[in-house]
C-alpha cells in the first residue's frame, strides 16, 4: 500500500510496539506530527530536546526496551547529543529520529541545517541518513535491531523533510525480538578452571547484568563461591543490598571494596567495563590479580585491563553454562569484615535515607550528578536494577528530571529525583512536563547553594577557590515549583527530617522539596 514517508515512520513505530515517544516539534518534522495524531503512539511533549532524550533514556532503562526520541533539524538535533552520548556510555537502547532540511538544501548552509549524522557518529552504535521514503521502514527496523542487540546503545536516523512527504509501498512486519549472543563453551570452561583454583573471588557486577536479566544467576554464583560482591553504578540493584557478601558500590571512598581488591585472588567481572573512574583497578594491575571477564561486547575485552580468561556472550546464558562447572567453596575470613564502619554520615545522606525508607522499595530513584549522586548510590537500598537510574559513564548533570518522567511512562511508578541545586538548574524546566502529564515525582533538591563536587575537588587539589563553586543563587525552589503548578516545600537546616518529609508526602504529587543543607556538606 502506498503511504507517505511520515506515515510509514509512524507505522513502523507501532510495528515495533512503541507506546511512548518523547520530543519537540519543528518545521522539518511537522508531517510526522500530523500522522502521530491519529496513531496509537503517545507523544510526550517535553520542555527541551535534551529533556526528551533523557526521558527516552529513562523509559529504556526502566522498561528494557528501546526508548524513542524525536527532534527537528538544527538546534533540535544538536540538543539531543548529550542524551545520545549518555545512552552510548551507559549501553542504553535508544532510537533517535531527527528531521533535516530537504535533500536539495543539504550542503548549502540552509536555515537549521546541521550534519547530525557525522556529529553523532562517535557516540552511536550506528547512524543513518534516509534519502527516500522506501528506505524508512528498513532503516527503522534496523535501528531497533541494533539498539536492542548484544551490547545495547543508541542509533540515529536522520530524515530530510521532503522524504516525509514522498510516497512508497509499506507492508507491516513482525516486531524485532533480540536474540542474545551465545557464548563459546571453551571460553566458559577456561573461566571455570580459574574459578576452581581460587579461594577468595570477588564478583564485580555491571549494567550488562541488568540488560541480560542475570540477577538470579549472579546470586547463585555468589552463593556457591562464597564470594564478595561489588557493583558499578550501572549494576546497582543487580545484587540485593542485604545479600551475603555484598560490599556496595565499587568506589574510591568505599574502604571495604578497596580492601577486598587488595585481598582477592580472582576478580570476576560480570557485564562491567574497566573505566578510569576508580583508582581501585590499579590495585588489580599492580598485584597482577587473575581476572575473568564476561561481556557481550568483544571490544571491552582487554581494552583497559588484560584478562586471564574471557567469555564473550550474553551474561545469563554464560552463567547458565558456567554454574554446573563450579563447586561450592567454603567461607573464608576477609580483612574487610573486621574494618570499622566508616560510612559517611551527613544531612544530605540522612535526607536520602529517610526519603527512600518512606517511599519504599517500589519507588524508582533517578539522580543527577554531583556529591548527591555518590550519596544516593551508596545509601539507597535498591532491589531491582531497573529502579536506580543514573548517568554513570558520561556523568551528565540534568539527567534526573527527564529520566524520571520517562521511567514513569514506562512503568507507572512514583519516582524520586535526587538532585542538587546545580543539577536542578540545568533541567528544572521539565517540571512543567511532569505537571501537565500528572507524573508523580518527588524531587529532592539538596540545596547547599554550591557546586559541591567542584568544591570537594578543589579541596583535594588544594587549589585556591576561584569562586565558581559557590552559586550565589538563593533561589526559592519551593516557590518556583508552585509557579509551575507543582507543590513546593522548603525544609531548613534545623527542621526535623522525619516530620517534614511525612507532612510533605501526605499531599499530591509532583512535589519539590527544597532541602537546605550546609555549604560544605560532604567536603
Amino acid at each position: 500500500m502506498l503511504q507517505s514517508g511520515a506515515q510509514i515512520l509512524v507505522n513502523c513505530l507501532e510495528e515495533q510496539g512503541v507506546r511512548n515517544i518523547f520530543g519537540y516539534p519543528g518545521a522539518s518534522i511537522m508531517s510526522v506530527y500530523d500522522c502521530l495524531a491519529s496513531s496509537s503512539v503517545c507523544h510526550v511533549l517535553t520542555a527541551h530536546e535534551q529533556g526528551a532524550c533523557f526521558a527516552a533514556e529513562g523509559y529504556a532503562r526502566r522498561s528494557g526496551k528501546a526508548g524513542v526520541v524525536l527532534a527537528t533539524s538544527g538546534p533540535g538535533a544538536t540538543n539531543l547529543v548529550t542524551g545520545i552520548a549518555d545512552a552510548y556510555m551507559d549501553s542504553v537502547p535508544l532510537v533517535a529520529i531527527t528531521g533535516n532540511v530537504s535533500l536539495d538544501k543539504l550542503g548549502h548552509d540552509s536555515f537549521q541545517e546541521v550534519d547530525i549524522f557525522d556529529m553523532t557518529m562517535p557516540v552511536t552504535k550506528y547512524s543513518m541518513i534516509v534519502k527516500s521514503a522506501r528506505e524508512i521502514a528498513p532503516a527503522v527496523r534496523k535501528a531497533f535491531r541494533l539498539a536492542e542487540s548484544d551490547r545495547r546503545g543508541p542509533v540515529l536516523i536522520d530524515i530530510p523533510s521532503n522524504v516525509f512527504d514522498e510516497f512508497a509501498d509499506y507492508e507491516r512486519q513482525p516486531a524485532f525480538k533480540p536474540e542474545p549472543r551465545t557464548p563459546v563453551s571453551e571460553e566458559i570452561r577456561a573461566a571455570a578452571r580459574l574459578i576452581e583454583q581460587s579461594e577468595r573471588p570477588v564478583l564485580y557486577v555491571g549494567g550488562g547484568a541488568r540488560n541480560s536479566g542475570a540477577e538470579r544467576e549472579i546470586a547463585e554464583l555468589a552463593r556457591r563461591l562464597n564470594a564478595a560482591v561489588t557493583v558499578s553504578y550501572m549494576g546497582i540493584g543487580c545484587y540485593p543490598p542485604d545479600g551475603a557478601g555484598y560490599l556496595g558500590v565499587l568506589s574510591n571512598t568505599n574502604f571495604k571494596t578497596s580492601s577486598a581488591l587488595r585481598e582477592c585472588d580472582l576478580f570476576i567481572t560480570l557485564g562491567a567495563r574497566f573505566n578510569s573512574r576508580y583508582s581501585a583497578f590499579g590495585t588489580l594491575k599492580k598485584r597482577k590479580t587473575p581476572l575473568v571477564q564476561i561481556d557481550s561486547d568483544r571490544a571491552e575485552i582487554d581494552k583497559n585491563i588484560l584478562t586471564t580468561a574471557a567469555v564473550v556472550g550474553d551474561l545469563r546464558l554464560a552463567l547458565d553454562e558456567l554454574l554446573p562447572l563450579v563447586a561450592n567453596k567454603p567461607k573464608v575470613e576477609w580483612e574487610y569484615e573486621t574494618l570499622p564502619d566508616l560510612a559517611e554520615d551527613n544531612r544530605g545522606i540522612r535526607i536520602i535515607k529517610t526519603l527512600c525508607r518512606k517511599l519504599g522499595k517500589d519507588v524508582t530513584v533517578t539522580t543527577d550528578v554531583g556529591l548527591h549522586q555518590e550519596w544516593a548510590a551508596h545509601n539507597c537500598e535498591v532491589y531491582s536494577p531497573a529502579r536506580f537510574l543514573t548517568s554513570g559513564g558520561l556523568g551528565a548533570m540534568g539527567f534526573g528530571m527527564g529520566a524520571a518522567i520517562g521511567a514513569h511512562f514506562a512503568s507507572g511508578d512514583t519516582c524520586l529525583v535526587i538532585t542538587g541545586d546545580g543539577s536542578f538548574n540545568m533541567n528544572m524546566n521539565e517540571l512543567t512536563t511532569a505537571v501537565k502529564n500528572h507524573v508523580p515525582l518527588v524531587v529532592a533538591v539538596l540545596n547547599n547553594n554550591a557546586l559541591g563536587m567542584i568544591r570537594k575537588l578543589q579541596n583535594e587539589r588544594r587549589s585556591p577557590k576561584s569562586g565558581v563553586s559557590t552559586l550565589y543563587l538563593n533561589v526559592d525552589y519551593a516557590a518556583l515549583a508552585r509557579s509551575m503548578g507543582a507543590r513546593g516545600v522548603t525544609v531548613s537546616e534545623t527542621d526535623d527530617l522525619e516530620t517534614a518529609i511525612d507532612d510533605a508526602l501526605a499531599g499530591p504529587l509532583p512535589l519539590v522539596m527544597d532541602f537546605r543543607i550546609p555549604i560544605n556538606t560532604g567536603i
